[in-house]
């Protein structure tokens, strides 16, 4: 039987996440071994390599398990199929590696698809591989990406992206869905949907990144008008938040407030003060007992009826929703 396996190159980053390495490779293998069992695919799957960018072959991950690869990325002469950026350590991401970066932009022409997990975005973006494309990356790090690569189109919401032949994921666990939707691309849907089965996960995963990270990044606005109303804001969320009462508190014209508030925050103060709401009220839905009416009265968002429009509106789920797949990891026994 001719060898159809697929090269799949995974390249694991000094002080990555272990899962960023290890979750898209038990994908693969899982999908090796269901293939097996059939003699017309037995011969097909994935071949796995993991192959360093260079400074040594023994990769230390942030969670202490150092990871030894089969090779440099440099030494690899086979036709690759499938390249994986496996995120990046805090020494790649502030550190301007362009040998690495070189060799991405060389070598993804030659490939038949291209992606990354989590932080590796950056990788590709600074090899030009995302230019014009849109892509996302981990939620924490979107206001950075998008200043570093304005040519990118950077959305941080889904859980991953395909442009063409490039795929991008957001957190650490997106590698498991972008590894999927590879799959899925492969093979089709039923062998995807028996390997999401065996490794217990959703084949497509509810939700968006939008529910994990905060709609405002409070450091973001430490020196602006806003971080300086920001507490003030949090304590009178359920009394009247107008551009006047704001402008009031700063000793400001309304006209002159919103103003300074849009050049320094690229939000008017109504948006601010609304995603504030929702945030806050994420906190109660996660921490406190308080009915889903009585946390919309305390934060300013109206009725319930409104509160779960402005939640589908910034998050795509339901309060309820949210607070059943937030509230808590122990549920007590019953």
């Amino acid at each position: 039987m001719p060898h159809k396996k697929k090269l799949v190159v995974v390249v694991p980053m000094e002080g990555t996440s272990l899962m960023n390495i290890a979750g898209p490779c038990d994908v693969f293998t899982q999908a090796n071994k269901v293939l097996k069992n059939d003699p017309a695919t037995a011969h097909e799957g994935y071949e796995i390599l993991i192959a360093a960018p260079g400074n040594g072959k023994r990769i230390m991950t942030q969670s202490g398990v150092e990871i030894v690869c089969n090779m440099f990325t440099s030494d690899i002469k086979r036709p690759i199929d499938t390249l994986l950026v496996a995120g990046l350590g805090k020494e790649f991401l502030e550190n301007n590696h362009q040998k690495y970066y070189k060799w991405l932009k060389e070598v993804y022409p030659k490939l038949r698809r291209i992606g990354s997990i989590c932080i590796g975005a950056f990788a590709l973006a600074r090899a030009g591989v995302l230019d014009g494309r849109r892509a996302t990356t981990h939620w924490h790090y979107s206001d950075r990406f998008q200043q570093e690569h304005p040519l990118v189109k950077v959305d941080t919401n889904p859980f991953f992206i395909r442009d063409g032949n490039v795929f991008t994921s957001g957190g650490i666990a997106s590698g498991l869905d972008l590894a999927l939707a590879m799959l899925e691309e492969d093979y089709g849907r039923d062998l995807a949907l028996a390997v999401a089965r065996r490794l217990v996960i959703y084949l497509r995963r509810p939700g968006y990144q939008s529910q994990f990270g905060g709609l405002l990044g409070e450091q973001r606005y430490a020196h602006t008008i806003a971080g300086r109303l920001h507490e003030w804001m949090t304590t009178h969320l359920d009394k009247d938040l107008s551009v006047e009462q704001l402008a009031l508190q700063m000793n400001m014209s309304p006209r002159n407030f919103a103003r300074v508030f849009l050049k320094e925050t690229a939000l008017t103060p109504a948006k601010y003060v609304e995603k504030l709401r929702v945030d806050t009220a994420r906190r109660f839905l996660e921490e406190s007992d308080l009915s889903t009416e009585q946390i919309a009265v305390k934060c300013g968002l109206g009725s319930m009826v409104s509160m779960r429009r402005v939640f589908l509106r910034h998050l795509m789920v339901s309060p309820s929703d949210y607070r059943r797949t937030f509230r808590t990891a122990l549920q007590p026994e019953t």
